[in-house]
């Protein structure tokens, strides 16, 4: 598969990571790739940036280095009720908004009920395109409602390339992963393809997310990130809100 999109990745912005964004640019033109999300992390996550972050992305150019550039965010799951870090308002005005839940931020100690119930919810808010890395042991959940609600609400369910790397914090995310993929040719859900980049080197990486689509031959065409044409309607910039 010929992937030309990574729908999420940081630059230093985010605290923990390590590149500008002209260095993840240039890698993922080295990469091939024709679009680049840079989805900081939103303010609960410790070291990030702030809500004014966010409201001022509009000044950054959408083109660099010839990489269509997608400015957004990953929004904080807080709780079992899907309530996230960043305002509806400000959420609108993105390009793109990754959902996720983070230990620092939504804690380990929820209902595997509580979690697929904050996951439903997050996927009702029309503003939010994809749920991130939802494939860590650490937050259990029912696989089958979170793959029937990203169809029923038009979601676009990650695989996260930085998950299944062996020092990854994040458990049982390849046993997870296949769950997922399984049941996203069942219901013919389309998935994303997120580096999780936190340093330039790792922009557009998707080595493991590669393999694991080859390994149980996961239908092309349900893989938006392969074509820019199959991502625009998932996107906040090229939908209305």
């Amino acid at each position: 598969m010929k992937i030309i999109a990574d729908t999420h990745s940081h630059t230093l912005a985010s605290g923990h990571a390590y590149s500008t964004i002209k260095e993840m640019a240039a890698a993922a033109k080295a990469r091939g790739l024709k679009a680049l999300a840079l989805t900081e992390h939103a303010p609960e996550m410790p070291g990030t940036c702030g809500l004014f972050y966010f409201q001022n992305l509009d000044v950054v150019p959408r083109e660099c280095d010839g990489i269509r550039l997608l400015m957004g965010a990953e929004v904080n799951i807080m709780d079992p009720d899907g309530g996230i870090d960043l305002p509806e308002s400000t959420c609108r005005d993105l390009d793109i908004v990754v959902a996720s839940m983070h230990t620092p931020c939504y804690g380990t100690d929820h209902t595997p009920e509580e979690n697929i119930r904050a996951y439903v919810e997050v996927m009702k808010k029309p503003y939010v395109n994809i749920i991130g890395h939802p494939d860590d042991g650490r937050f259990p959940f029912d696989y089958e409602i979170l793959v029937k609600t990203a169809k029923e609400t038009g979601t676009l369910l990650e695989i996260n390339n930085s998950s299944m790397r062996p020092a990854s914090s994040r458990v049982g995310t390849r046993e997870n992963i296949l769950t997922m993929l399984d049941l996203c040719k069942q219901y013919e859900v389309p998935v994303t393809t997120g580096s999780d980049a936190h340093v330039d080197a790792d922009a557009g990486n998707f080595s493991y997310v590669s393999e694991i689509l080859d390994y149980c031959n996961f239908p092309e065409e349900l893989v938006v990130t392969m074509d820019m044409e199959k991502l625009k309607p998932y996107l906040n910039c090229y939908k209305s809100l």
